[in-house]
């Protein structure tokens, strides 16, 4: 997948949470205290939804601070958007939307739910009609059709609350046409309040093959698809060191502690035998993708795969790939907007202890260079 840098004049943003599609911050203390939240990325993926965007915010809140969310995103979970879109709706008065670079899709109906919304100059607001995938006989695909008529009145309503008189024979046009508004014509149209100070953008939300989904993407933002990556300098080859003999016993034991405490227990295997204890920097990076690799198949809800891709060493982006073509290939349509049970247990996993056999048979191999 290609990948697209933003630059960003307004000052460090919030170093990214881990696998979070926004972030939150407050600063200052009292009268001065403010809340910045970035949605700057696909909205509802990693498996944490809208749900948990509303209670991280809610903790956050206290109520009376100024909040203000920026937008940089592809879009997403349409469901997830008017989540987010009603959450910033009750701030009332206190909470400024703003655009620094994209906010499509789902996160054009997010952000309209802002009192005010900013767009920067050289941003974009794009609207369109909702999509899915489904699979089935001609009864399945008219159920589904009528859903997706239903989800367009919901995109209506969302902007036409933003926007109470805007034509609304001219937004079904433009939401059926699949729009890209500039910052002026968003204003002119009423989803944004001002202009603000243009940002330099050198791409979008850092995911930029998926604006290939869309039909009317503008060249300006394809073209930054294309543009050659910058080139690096030569690296300076370090001197040669004697590579450290490896505690095999030492590394399995690493795996181990570290896949029961990870949840990962049944990896342990695939992980000794993929890694051949070689040595604790490729143990780690292949604990590391093991994790990865797991978080994909369960938000993917196949967790069942998980063991399968670890054994087999593919990268969490060949994961994705793999696990984008089975739920495609596998069908069916599914829409999940349940609020989660608070009270639900956690749950249990049971630990797996390590094979002693497996281990001293790694243990001698790495001392006689004999394969058990």
């Amino acid at each position: 997948m290609n990948r697209l840098r933003i630059f960003n004049k307004a000052g460090d943003l919030p170093a990214p949470q881990n696998k979070h599609w926004y972030s939150l911050k407050a600063s200052g203390e009292a009268e001065t205290r403010s809340i910045e939240v970035y949605v700057y990325g696909e909205i509802g993926t990693w498996g944490i939804t809208a749900n948990q965007f509303v209670r991280d915010l809610a903790a956050l809140d206290d109520g009376v601070s100024p909040i203000v969310v920026a937008f940089n995103s592809i879009g997403g979970d349409l469901f997830d958007g008017l989540a987010i879109h009603n959450a910033l709706s009750r701030l009332g008065e206190r909470c400024t939307g703003r655009v620094d670079a994209l906010a499509a899709s789902a996160a054009s109906v997010a952000v309209c739910g802002a009192h005010k919304v900013v767009i920067a100059s050289n941003a974009i607001l794009m609207i369109h009609n909702p999509y899915t995938y489904a699979s089935g006989d001609a009864e399945d695909l008219r159920k589904v059709a009528a859903v997706l008529d239903q989800a367009t009145e919901v995109i209506i309503a969302a902007y036409k609350s933003k926007s109470p008189n805007i034509d609304e024979v001219e937004l079904r046009r433009l939401v059926n046409a699949e729009t890209w508004l500039t910052a002026s014509e968003a204003v002119a149209l009423g989803l944004a309040d001002e202009v603000g100070a243009g940002l330099t953008v050198k791409a979008c939300v850092g995911q930029g093959s998926v604006l290939q989904r869309f039909q009317h993407a503008p060249q300006a933002l394809l073209a930054q698809l294309e543009d050659p990556p910058e080139p690096t300098p030569e690296p300076i080859p370090p001197e040669p060191e004697k590579p450290p003999i490896a505690d095999s016993a030492k590394l399995a034991l690493l795996i181990t502690q570290s896949c029961n405490a990870a949840g990962i227990s049944n990896l342990i295997e695939s992980l000794i035998s993929s890694t051949k204890l070689a040595d604790e920097a490729t143990v780690n990076a292949a604990l590391t993708n093991a994790k990865a690799v797991r978080d994909l198949c369960v938000a993917a809800r196949l967790p069942e795969f998980a063991q399968e891709f670890v054994a087999a060493g593919l990268s969490a982006e060949a994961v994705r790939g793999r696990l984008f073509d089975k739920l495609v290939s596998g069908g069916g349509f599914e829409i999940d907007n349940s609020l989660p049970i608070n009270d639900d247990p956690a749950p249990k996993t049971q630990a797996k202890q390590p094979d002693t056999n497996a281990i001293y048979a790694a243990r001698r191999a790495a001392q006689t260079g004999v394969k058990a």
